[in-house]
């Protein structure tokens, strides 16, 4: 009983922190060193979205979030607004953070905020990501 009184008090302090003003401040803090921080730790970042049941639906869209930034980086794909980008990297740096508004070591809720984080994040590029998928798919195929 207290382990789901916990849980759903987490949970609200997560809608309460973790809201779209929330995440607009902090993707307007992203710059150029937190893409190099983002692409240096892809390793870590795709095994954590590997390893934890609460991911495993995110572990692909990660990937093309991570190819896009990639692809951004290098010059390939052009046509992506910096706010995308920053969102990519705040919201993938958020989960690789395991001390953030719930600690990721907190059986049950520890990744609650990370999933808020990033399906906020996703619901905001979502048409940059189809727009994204559809260029990589006309460069395979040219």
């Amino acid at each position: 009983m207290f382990f789901n009184k916990k849980k759903e008090e987490d949970k609200n302090i997560v809608e309460k922190k973790i809201d779209d003003v929330y995440m607009e401040d902090k993707v307007t803090e992203v710059n150029d060193g937190d893409v190099e921080i983002l692409l240096d730790n892809e390793e870590q970042i795709e095994k954590k979205l590997a390893g934890a049941n609460s991911f495993s639906k995110y572990v692909e869209i990660g990937k093309i979030m991570m190819g896009m930034v990639k692809d951004m980086k290098r010059g390939a794909y052009t046509s992506v607004p910096w706010f995308v980008i920053a969102t990519i990297v705040m919201a993938l740096l958020y989960i690789l953070n395991p001390l953030d508004v719930v600690p990721d070591f907190i059986p049950g809720v520890g990744y609650i905020d990370d999933l808020a984080v990033l399906s906020l994040g996703m619901g905001w590029i979502e048409t940059d990501i189809h727009k994204y998928l559809d260029w990589k798919l006309s460069e395979q195929n040219s």
